[in-house]
């Protein structure tokens, strides 16, 4: 209550003394410099309110006092704007639908609160109506720009993709980076495309997604789930292996269906020599634990066990760790088995809400892909976690 009427106290006052200078409604006077300064029985009204801890009743009283008017408007956005940003947003559309009820508002005060009102909307969750005011401020060409990357914040939480993309293209000529985001929305097109089996229809938006990113990795996945799920090995392995050079932070996300698809043509020597010029490149324990396990699979634990001792060390982590003492747990003898179980244990609870991937703009951080940041709302931002607990 005391920040409220710290914020509130000045208005106030120069309200008081605007309704008094102009309305003569004299209930106290103050003389500065031989000039009469009046202010209204209104103001100590609401101050009452106030030290009473009343503020909505406060709050009320001082935007009767604030009459709407040339000199008054900016104050008036003002406030709506500041109760907006405190999460106070039944007040702040009060206010701005009282702006636009007043018909002697200049053209530019009325476009500037039709878009206070929209963006009151769309903080409170309605979104239908803040579509309906972004949209007339298009139509009256004005707030373009502003109203164009509302409406698209809007669109994507309705998981309307065509219409954001409709909205992405027209501002994709301001936005340097708009070409990416569009390639995500038509990603997003074409996983749902996918889930409901129009194969055909999703390759169509996976091209769309290239046309606008040609490094959009998250387009080569999807293409790759499109030709494995036919039985197109070839053209999967092909699609995952583009992720190397597009995006490398999400080799670990191919490493398992890239192994399905060498398994079905019975090529997994060509898998392995694979992995390692990957590893070469790009030490992941991802990769480490892939192949680990053709060599536990061809050549035993022993093999294992001293592959992952030599690899980890180059990219060392909790994950890799785990596995090589899993290893040991296996081949222990009795005396010493119960040792290295407990250690496994211990690991394991390490890692059990561990983190795998975090968002490099908010820090968000979670166990799976998000392609959008769930906290942000960035795309692409989401990635996986490197180091000691990461991969």
């Amino acid at each position: 209550m005391i920040y409220l009427f710290i914020i509130l106290l000045p208005l106030a006052a120069a309200s008081g003394w605007i309704a008094g200078f102009r309305h003569h409604k004299v209930s106290a006077k103050f003389f500065d410099n031989g000039t009469n300064v009046t202010i209204p029985n209104e103001y100590f009204i609401g101050l009452n309110y106030l030290i009473n801890e009343q503020p909505d009743k406060a709050v009320d009283v001082f935007i009767k006092m604030l009459e709407v008017n040339s000199d008054t408007v900016e104050t008036h956005l003002a406030l709506g704007n500041l109760f907006r940003k405190r999460g106070e947003v039944d007040r702040a559309i009060r206010i701005h639908q009282n702006l636009i009820a007043r018909p002697q508002l200049e053209k530019y005060q009325r476009i500037q609160s039709l878009s206070e009102l929209a963006q009151d909307y769309l903080r409170a969750g309605v979104l239908d109506r803040a579509e309906r005011l972004f949209l007339e401020l298009i139509e009256m060409g004005e707030e373009t720009t502003l109203s164009y990357t509302y409406l698209l914040n809007i669109y994507q939480q309705q998981k309307e993709w065509n219409q954001a993309i409709t909205v992405a293209k027209k501002l994709q000529p301001e936005v340097p980076s708009m070409h990416v985001i569009l390639a995500f929305y038509y990603c997003e097109l074409a996983e749902l495309a996918r889930a409901q089996g129009q194969n055909k229809q999703a390759h169509e938006y996976v091209k769309e997604a290239i046309f606008w990113d040609k490094n959009c990795a998250r387009a080569s996945i999807i293409t790759g789930k499109l030709a494995a799920e036919v039985g197109d090995f070839n053209q999967a392995i092909r699609a995952y292996k583009k992720i190397k050079e597009q995006n490398p932070d999400l080799i670990s996300e191919i490493v398992t269906p890239l192994a399905d698809c060498y398994s079905k043509l019975n090529l997994e020597a060509d898998l392995i020599q694979y992995l390692q010029d990957c590893l070469i490149e790009y030490p992941r324990v991802s990769l480490v634990l892939a192949l680990s396990d053709y060599v536990r699979k061809w050549h035993g634990d022993a093999a294992a066990i001293d592959f992952l001792t030599e690899k980890i060390q180059h990219c060392l982590s909790l994950r890799g760790v785990g596995r090589l003492v899993d290893l040991y747990v296996n081949n222990a003898e009795a005396t010493t088995k119960d040792k290295f179980m407990l250690l496994h244990q211990f690991i394991g609870k390490l890692l059990e809400n561990k983190p795998i991937y975090r968002c490099l703009h908010c820090g968000f951080a979670g166990k799976q892909l998000y392609w959008q940041c769930p906290s942000c709302k960035r795309w692409g931002a989401v990635k996986t976690i490197h180091g000691l607990e990461g991969d």
